[in-house]
């Protein structure tokens, strides 16, 4: 199991007390939830990936058989449904951690990466899902893809890029991570690793809706926590962390706490920044 982010500053941050309940909003590999368990926890696990959550339903067998884990695989957008359906509120803490798994990046198989050059573009973390990333870069209007891309990279190459994923499709469809990379580089007259993974994270994105369900989660989280509760957010990019920031600021639920930024010598670490909120 990849090391997840920021464990430590989590696990001090949640401040678990044996047998309450928190809520691991994006499980993943389990890395944080178990240690949550190692300390007394209980926990409710959300992931939406299959594969994902079948591991965890291997691999905590021995939690769940003993009542202190529920996995369940959905969206972290119906965090408020799925904690009263399963008549798990209220919670002493929410962790929402916005990263890809290990798993998810170099072995899903997915496109996730921009290094992973035959991989078809798909980026759902839902399987389920009817729109894949090849589906959008071969059917969106020049318009929408500068829009996607403007939106959701902030890349100034957005215009150049779009009009040449556009110009491409024309002659072959662009099918694989490879494809697209092809594109780029076109557009721009060389190689530029930054925008390639900016104009991914804009493709993941909008795939799977995952600003509108973060909103959703922020939202959510406030009915079902305890006066004094914690909610966790790990994001990795400007638009994740400004979007939490503006929701603190709209709403009257949360005391800013404390802003932890990932280590800098950890490659998948560098960019991720820990906000911790307090349930008034």
């Amino acid at each position: 199991m990849h090391s997840p982010v920021l464990l430590q500053e989590v696990i001090e941050n949640l401040d678990i007390k044996s047998g309450s309940h928190y809520i691991d909003a994006t499980a993943g590999e389990g890395g944080h939830l178990l240690e949550i368990l190692k300390r007394g926890g209980r926990v409710m696990a959300i992931d939406l990936d299959d594969t994902q959550i079948e591991e965890l339903k291997k691999r905590f067998r021995v939690y769940i058989d003993r009542g202190e884990l529920i996995v369940l695989r959905a969206n972290f957008s119906s965090i408020e449904k799925l904690a009263k359906e399963n008549n798990y509120y209220p919670v002493y803490g929410i962790l929402i951690d916005l990263g890809l798994s290990y798993r998810q990046i170099s072995l899903s198989g997915k496109g996730f990466s921009y290094r992973n050059l035959n991989e078809k573009l798909d980026m759902r973390l839902d399987k389920k899902a009817k729109k894949n990333a090849e589906d959008i870069v071969n059917s969106f209007t020049k318009d929408q893809l500068y829009e996607l891309f403007a939106k959701y990279s902030e890349d100034i190459n957005s215009r150049s890029i779009a009009e040449g994923i556009v110009r491409a499709r024309t002659v072959k469809r662009i099918e694989t991570v490879g494809d697209l990379l092809e594109v780029i580089k076109k557009v721009l007259n060389k190689k530029d690793i930054k925008t390639e993974a900016r104009i991914f994270q804009a493709l993941r994105i909008t795939v799977n809706n995952e600003m509108e369900n973060l909103k959703k989660a922020l939202s959510q989280s406030a009915n079902l926590l305890v006066k004094g509760g914690r909610l966790l957010v790990i994001s990795f990019h400007s638009l994740e962390d400004r979007l939490v920031k503006t929701f603190v600021k709209r709403t009257d639920y949360y005391v800013p706490n404390l802003l932890i930024k990932g280590d800098e010598s950890l490659s998948y670490e560098r960019s991720a920044k820990l906000r911790v909120l307090i349930r008034k």
